[in-house]
């Protein structure tokens, strides 16, 4: 056996010995950690006593010994204690409600006092506190000033799932992101997303913002694999607990002096002073001075006075810009260094202090136009806020309503192409506006052209307007309007439309002449075009309802409206044909019925696809071909193929269906062949059925199309009928219906052969006002 070999036996005790150290070490430095924490606090209750007692840091540790003795408490129960007897903050009011948390909320302090960064913060909160809440994970998130979120400690979760969720962009609606934009404690139960969250998640989250000052520097997230007793006011007041610690770790530390500042007795203490080194802890706010100074607007430079309890309490003025100095606006608000907002201000808190606040709270910069202001001097501002460190900056633009409208005035009439003028009738001064010179094409600099000369500017063949125009206004002085063509220095022309008013003194003494000149030049082409597309429409209008007539008057003469019943050979013969209704919709429907020389009875019914003279004049092509065709002897068949040809070669490019028979007195035997056409129905002893759909592709589709042939032997009293799909044909309702339907009322039974085609045309209601052909023929 090589030396190198280990048996599996031995090699896994040893990984086991390895594990069991290594669990061993990692409760010895957790238990290390604790015991620091603990000694911690009691050093820090020893300080209090010191303070309180007047004693020393010896007899401050046997008195935490006496007290731990009598009470029956540990040292770092005793210590909690002491601690939260002599502080005032978030701790000691949850401890007092809690007295059980008031261990693992001052350790859990400790630990982040010590701690170097804000993930040593989570690691003390989940080790400490939560583990008496029942939560199980904690995320800090730090807060920017864009709205962002960024994972600044974590514990509970993996380290794959916090890279995964370092940064949240703005606008990115999370758990936390909600919190942040209500300032306002959430309790979770739904599915927004948030580090570790899935989507069947059943545990309970809480978001809580972490204010300091006012500000709020991020968010605390606490997570519990169940739902927690939300809203409980003992878990509440641990976790605002908690968030306030939190806030004090995301603090930045002030920068350090610059190099060579005087830091001794002779330094400079006020942080206002103008002696302040560049680089102090208060250089921003002088950065920040020169700033609003700079700006061109009025200005004041805001930073937050809290109350004894932290909160904050109003805004103190830290600067006024040198631009509100001397005005109406620092007489009527007289604000100064040092003073407070609401005090100087008291309108403020109609709405901007709340502006005001929630800048300063979350950083997010606030600008409204038109905002209803006391301090602007026209009583509505454009207003900006922006956040720069512990202060926010306020700056204001005065809105002048005149000046608006003014320019409101100004784009009307740059879009409407519309120049005013007005010519003093006392002074002879021409006022022009700027559009009135693109008008005309002149540059500003050029004397304006006054209204009598308006003549020299107008083409000759409108003088006779513009002439009526000037004689209505600066005659008669009265209000005229006219429309002429302006002929510019570059050699173009433009329409324009020209009004003008005459405007009289108190004394009835003309005093001024006001007036404005359009450019219509756009609108008259438009004019001309709708002008020549009406005649063309009139004129296609015409040329298709004469079209529409000569149809419809060549299908009368061919296929008239025929009543009554003619014999032949042993049948009843019957023929409707029912044209559309309008006369745009003049169709190719056909029907024939014939005596070959042959002693044999053609009949035939089809349909031309289209409307119109084109659709007309094929039909007449098809049913004149068919007859020829007819009177050769051929076979149904034969002739369907013939017809095709000359559907595909002889009349245009155009399609159709038919179908044709040829019946034999003396046999009584009807041959048939169709083309893409319904089949013909044979009634027979008040039954009713449909000839075989034999093989019949459409006229025009095919060049070498085939056809197939079928024969039907009849009998006495046998009624035949064809007819053209007009007659069943319905928007709501599939062909096979429509044929089921038909077939019903062809069975019902008629006295008459004529009765039955008149009923047929009445009651299959067909709804698409096409032509009908119908065709009825009974053996007698």
């Amino acid at each position: 056996m090589d030396d190198t070999t280990v048996p599996a036996g031995e090699a896994t005790g040893d990984l086991a010995r390895l594990a069991a150290t290594v669990e061993r070490l990692r409760r010895e430095l957790a238990g290390s950690r604790r015991a620091a924490d603990d000694r911690a606090l009691v050093e820090l209750a020893k300080g209090v006593l010191v303070g309180r007692l007047g004693c020393g840091p010896a007899q401050a540790a046997e008195q935490l010994t006496t007290l731990a003795g009598r009470s029956g408490l540990s040292p770092v129960e005793v210590a909690a204690d002491v601690v939260n007897a002599a502080a005032h903050d978030r701790v000691s009011v949850a401890a007092r409600a809690e007295p059980e948390a008031a261990v693992p909320l001052r350790a859990a302090e400790s630990a982040a006092l010590d701690a170097g960064d804000t993930q040593a913060v989570a690691r003390s909160l989940l080790e400490h506190a939560l583990p008496a809440l029942g939560a199980t994970a904690v995320a800090v998130w730090a807060a920017g000033t864009d709205g962002s979120l960024t994972l600044a400690g974590y514990a509970g979760f993996g380290p794959e799932e916090a890279r995964s969720w370092r940064h949240v962009p703005p606008g990115v609606d999370t758990m936390a992101r909600r919190s942040l934009a209500g300032r306002r404690t959430i309790w979770h139960s739904g599915d927004l997303p948030s580090i570790g969250r899935r989507p069947a998640d059943p545990g309970g989250r809480v978001t809580m913002p972490m204010t300091t000052g006012g500000r709020v520097l991020g968010v605390l997230e606490i997570c519990w694999p169940d739902a927690p007793g939300a809203g409980s006011s003992r878990v509440e007041r641990q976790i605002e607990a908690l968030a306030e610690l939190c806030a004090h770790t995301l603090t930045a530390p002030p920068a350090p002096p610059a190099p060579g500042a005087r830091t001794g007795p002779g330094a400079s203490t006020g942080p206002d002073e103008p002696g302040a080194p560049p680089g102090g802890p208060d250089s921003g706010l002088l950065e920040l001075i020169g700033l609003a100074d700079a700006l061109p607007d009025p200005a004041l430079v805001l930073r937050a006075r809290l109350d004894a309890r932290g909160g904050l309490a109003d805004f103190e003025v830290r600067h006024v810009s040198r631009r509100l100095h001397g005005t109406p606006a620092l007489e009527a608000h007289p604000f100064k260094a040092g003073g407070l907002l609401l005090e100087a201000f008291p309108q403020a808190a109609g709405g901007l202090f709340g502006r005001v606040e929630r800048v300063h709270a979350t950083g997010e910069p606030f600008r409204s136009e038109r905002m209803p202001l006391a301090l602007s001097m026209t009583g509505v501002a454009d207003v900006s806020l922006t956040r720069h460190g512990e202060n926010v900056l306020l700056v204001w633009r005065d809105h002048d309503e005149d000046a608006r409208l003014a320019g409101l005035l100004e784009h009307a009439q740059r879009l409407g192409r519309i120049g005013g003028f007005e010519e003093n009738a006392v002074t002879g001064e021409v006022t022009w506006t700027a559009q009135l010179y693109a008008l005309y094409g002149l540059p500003p600099g050029e004397p304006p052209v006054p209204l009598e000369r308006l003549r020299e500017h107008a083409h000759p063949d409108d003088g006779v307007t513009v002439g009526r125009f000037l004689r209505t206004v600066l005659h008669h002085r009265r209000f005229a309007a006219a429309a002429f063509r302006l002929r510019r220095p570059d050699g173009g022309a433009r329409h324009l439309r020209v009004v003008a008013e005459p405007v009289f003194g108190p004394d009835g003494r003309l005093m001024a002449t006001r007036g404005a000149y359009q450019d219509i030049s756009s609108q008259h082409w438009t004019e001309v075009a709708l002008a020549v597309t009406r005649d063309q429409l009139a004129h296609s209008e015409r040329e298709s309802a004469e079209r529409n007539r000569l149809a419809l008057q060549l299908q009368h003469a061919i296929m008239p409206p025929s009543h009554g019943t003619t014999r032949s050979d042993g049948l009843r013969i019957a023929v409707r044909y029912r044209p559309a209704q309008k006369d745009h919709l003049v169709g190719g429907d056909w029907y024939d019925v014939v005596t070959l020389p042959s002693g044999r009875i053609l009949l035939s019914v089809g349909d031309v696809a289209g409307h119109g003279m084109e659709a007309a004049t094929g039909m007449v092509v098809l049913r004149n071909a068919l007859r020829g065709l007819a009177a050769t002897g051929a076979g149904p068949a034969q002739l369907m193929s013939w017809l095709n040809l000359v559907t595909c070669h002889l009349a245009g490019p155009m399609t159709a269906t038919a179908v044709c028979g040829v019946y034999d007195p003396a046999s009584r035997v009807l041959s048939w062949a169709r083309a893409g056409h319904l089949p013909p129905i044979l009634l027979r002893e008040r039954d009713g059925s449909e000839l075989p759909m034999i093989k019949g592709p459409l006229l025009g589709a095919f060049t070498d199309a085939a056809y197939e042939e079928g024969r039907v032997q009849l009998h006495v009293d046998d009624t035949l009928l064809l007819y053209t799909d007009g007659l069943i044909e319905r928007r709501d309702r599939n062909l096979r219906h429509a044929q089921d339907r038909l077939l019903a009322i062809a069975t019902r039974g008629a006295a008459t052969l004529d009765r039955l085609l008149d009923d047929l045309l009445i009651r299959c209601g067909s709804d698409t006002d096409d032509d009908t052909c119908l065709i009825g023929v009974q053996l007698t």
